[in-house]
């Protein structure tokens, strides 16, 4: 019997400091999306410790009013299907028929900011489709923010290609993309490398619809991109094989 109990509280010690990674939703802050966020493992313990940032921009099929629609896909997926990331992570959702707006997105960040603690060097931002687009317009109307962008079949402004051209950017299509038309990114990349073509990477899939894409998100390499590149440092591109689409 002694024995038994021994081994419960030793359960329960060691339970009560195992620290799990935590995904919830913020609601009721002054931001301007509603979004999730997620907190690593070991965030409790380390809090005081700034933390890199991912942010993830969804596509216009997730839009609306119920977070719970962006956990279909994406990056919220991936963390649904048990992936774990040293860093903090919000993704905002927005209204249907609506574009994502750089300043609500940076609005969001900064929302984080006030209950988190944040590594100001290492704020990436992702996204595809909509948030392709999204992720290239708030990258380039805020490119003193972010680390690094990466963007999949989705699309930019010219304005903001020299902006752009700041930070590391990786941009992804497929050529048959029924969607968004490949054209789209293949100029904003055009416009980025006039400015400077040593900070942007364009892969180009000859097979790929537009749906394919997601997969991206599936990559170790993307992650890698977004999690070891900071301000202040040489760009980092991984080695990336095609052949992780498949």
């Amino acid at each position: 019997m002694k024995k038994l109990i021994t081994l419960f509280f030793c359960i329960s010690f060691l339970t009560s400091f195992s620290q799990k990674s935590k995904l919830f939703k913020v609601e009721h802050s002054k931001a301007p999306y509603h979004y999730w966020c997620y907190e690593p493992e070991n965030y409790s313990t380390y809090k005081d410790s700034a933390w890199p940032v991912i942010v993830f921009l969804h596509g216009r099929s997730l839009s609306g009013t119920d977070l719970e629609i962006v956990r279909s896909y994406g990056l919220v997926h991936e963390l649904d299907k048990g992936r774990s990331f040293p860093a903090l992570i919000i993704a905002p959702q927005v209204k249907k028929g609506e574009s994502w707006e750089p300043a609500k997105v940076v609005a969001c960040i900064r929302e984080l900011q006030k209950t988190h603690s944040v590594d100001t060097t290492r704020i990436s931002i992702t996204g595809m489709s909509l948030g392709g687009y999204g992720t290239l317009h708030t990258a380039g109307k805020y490119p003193e923010i972010f680390c690094a962008a990466a963007a999949f079949c989705g699309g930019g402004n010219a304005k903001d290609a020299c902006n752009l051209s700041t930070l590391p950017v990786w941009v992804a299509h497929g050529k048959k993309d029924r969607a968004v038309p490949f054209g789209e990114s293949y100029e904003i990349v055009e416009r980025i490398k006039s400015c400077d073509r040593e900070n942007v990477k364009f892969t180009v899939f000859e097979t790929a619809d537009h749906g394919d894409l997601e997969r991206m998100f599936r990559t170790e390499e993307l992650y890698d991109f977004l999690l070891n590149n900071k301000k202040g440092k040489p760009t980092y591109f991984p080695p990336f094989n095609k052949k992780s689409l498949n």
